[in-house]
């Protein structure tokens, strides 16, 4: 299937082309809401640590 120049159209359907007018930079909802979730998961994986190894984090860095 040729295109209007000429050139080789291999896709059935063109992609649709997309442009966010919301900037991802910055103090935005999106990077405070990735903020959020991202210590949340810090968090709970420093409770699970405790709880697995019975030591709190003061102990972990003492004894390096």
């Amino acid at each position: 299937m040729l295109d209007d120049q000429g050139k080789m159209n291999n896709f059935a359907i063109e992609p649709k082309v997309y442009i966010e007018d919301q900037a991802r930079t910055g103090f935005t909802p999106y990077a405070e809401r990735l903020n959020g979730r991202l210590a949340m998961i810090g968090f709970v994986s420093l409770l699970a640590l405790e709880v697995s190894t019975k030591h709190g984090l003061i102990s972990w860095l003492t004894h390096l």
